[in-house]
């Protein structure tokens, strides 16, 4: 058996016809009937009144990758189906916030809708869509997040989190939600043959990859052939983006969504509006396509720049919190879109939850990372008598609360770790391998080209890791302006050597010449001047 047939099978694909089906997902075998999610037939009949009588429609998008996705399928369909006027209107995280709000229902009266239909939102809004209505607005919902015992006042409400149900697939994103509406539009209006939705596929890939939603059943397919119309360039905004970015259309890959286009995109709405990130969605020609991206760029640039402040200011506070299990770190100056990276960062440097907090006068909003058995939505449920409000799940949650109360927050998000007697916590960030190796023998580009057949990878479909059981350590070399990062040369038994890189390496990378060591690392090819080598790519080390 080969490496490659060992990772398969570790993934539990142990059958011809399972790897087949993985390996070469088929779109039309996984199409789900649309009408099987909750009130689609009803969404689907108020869209065809708004149809025939002409009405203003209004796309109600989110601010994040997947809202900005969904709106711009909707856009694009809308159009096609022949809608006469459609609006988009996305949220200001720093005016509206997250979700509907009746300032905002107020704005989007004002663009004269008849008609909102809400995209990667709306589940939860039941007083906003209430008021809509007071205002003569039917709302038709669409969405994938979390639902609560009622539905929504609304003419419709899409959202495969409902009960009840028999649609096969339930963790769709909200471009996936907004692309089923586009499938069942299909079989009751002109303008989108059957087969031609797949040009839509390039925005459901972008928003499903980047919404971390498992990559499985529907969303494995609406991906896989997602990255394939990516790389025939029909979108002049998402071209435009590849090129800003330095990612070659024809070799683009979920990982380049999820860490190229992705963060040049939310930079908008981080550090000012999304509304850039919609314009470079939905540019229709070239030069107004490349303005809109060159702005995302210098705006993911000054991002980046904001977010290294906050995380140096952060670690000050870090630095002198030993004793404290869960990190709650605050401050003032910072900015609230970008905090929350911050907080994933924390976590990988201090190996502990992180609330990071920022104060805004009198009120404070913080946005927190967590991992293992702590949840991060239940350490803000224990502080349920100091906090204004908060919510989440295990691994993200946010809170605000009164800036007086961060020290009283503080202290009961410790008593409650402390109160799980937890252990070993670590042990959830260290990477799991695929497959231990005993030796470097089919590290080779190879193996690395039928690896890249099992993309796309992300959420539930991880890149695969490898981990060498022994070997030693026959190079080290400091690399970066601070030395920051670290390139390792590694022997087998049988005297092959095999590079590792590794940036922003912790310390206990840094190894001795000589030492004796076990090595987690994922395969790549390193192209230099022409030149392609294998060498992997380090997650974590240890000695033997």
């Amino acid at each position: 058996m080969t490496l490659f047939d060992k990772i398969l099978a570790a993934r539990g694909l142990t059958t011809r016809a399972a790897r087949e089906e993985f390996l070469h997902p088929n779109y039309a075998s996984v199409k789900h009937d649309p009408f099987l999610l909750p009130d689609m037939k009803k969404a689907v009949d108020r869209l065809k009144k708004a149809h025939a009588e002409g009405e203003k429609i209004v796309i109600y998008g989110d601010y994040d990758i997947d809202g900005l996705s969904a709106t711009a399928i909707l856009l694009d369909a809308f159009g096609k189906f022949g809608f006469k006027e459609v609006g988009a209107f996305i949220p200001n995280r720093f005016v509206e916030g997250y979700g509907m709000t009746m300032g905002a229902v107020d704005k989007v009266q004002n663009m004269g809708a008849d008609l909102i239909v809400t995209v990667d939102t709306g589940s939860l809004c039941h007083a906003e869509i209430e008021y809509a209505s007071s205002l003569g607005i039917d709302t038709v919902v669409t969405d994938h997040h979390n639902v609560a015992d009622t539905p929504p006042p609304s003419v419709a409400a899409v959202n495969p989190k409902f009960p009840g149900h028999k649609y096969p697939f339930r963790d769709l994103c909200g471009a996936g939600v907004a692309f089923k509406l586009v499938q069942a539009l299909q079989t009751e209006l002109d303008g989108l043959p059957d087969g031609y939705e797949k040009w839509l596929l390039d925005l459901v890939a972008l928003g499903t990859v980047c919404d971390i939603v498992t990559l499985a059943d529907e969303n494995r397919a609406n991906v896989y052939w997602g990255l394939e119309v990516l790389k025939k360039q029909r979108r002049p905004g998402l071209k435009a983006l590849m090129s800003v970015a330095g990612i070659e259309p024809e070799k683009v890959n979920a990982r380049h969504l999820g860490f190229g286009l992705g963060p040049r995109m939310n930079a908008a709405g981080r550090l000012e509006t999304a509304q850039y990130a919609l314009d470079m969605l939905t540019a229709s020609d070239g030069l107004e396509a490349l303005e809109a991206s060159e702005k995302l760029e210098e705006l993911n640039i000054k991002r980046r720049s904001i977010q290294d402040e906050i995380f140096d200011e952060a670690c000050q506070q870090a630095d002198n919190m030993t004793d404290d299990r869960v990190l709650v770190v605050n401050s003032g100056n910072w900015n609230h879109g970008v905090i929350g990276i911050v907080a994933s960062k924390l976590v990988e440097k201090y190996k502990k939850p992180v609330f990071i907090i920022g104060e805004r006068g009198d009120e404070a909003t913080g946005s927190a990372r967590s991992f293992g058995d702590f949840s991060a939505a239940d350490a803000v449920r224990a502080a349920d008598d100091i906090i204004i409000k908060g919510g989440g799940h295990g691994a993200a949650a946010g809170v605000t609360l009164a800036t007086e109360r961060i020290d009283d927050f503080r202290r009961r998000v410790n008593e409650f770790y402390d109160s799980l007697q937890l252990k070993n916590q670590e042990l959830y960030l260290l990477p799991r391998a695929d497959v231990e190796i005993d030796d470097f023998s089919e590290i080779n580009e190879e193996l690395i080209d039928n690896l890249a057949k099992m993309e796309p990878f992300g959420n539930g479909n991880a890149e695969p890791i490898l981990k060498i059981t022994e070997a030693a350590v026959l190079n080290v070399r400091r690399m970066g302006a601070d030395g920051q990062h670290v390139k390792l040369t590694l022997r087998d038994k049988n005297n092959v050597a095999l590079q590792m890189l590794a940036f922003n390496a912790p310390e206990e990378f840094f190894r001795e010449v000589g030492d004796e060591a076990s090595a987690w690392f994922q395969p790549t090819v390193n192209e230099w001047q022409g030149m392609k080598s294998v060498e992997g790519r380090l997650l974590h080390i240890s000695g033997v």
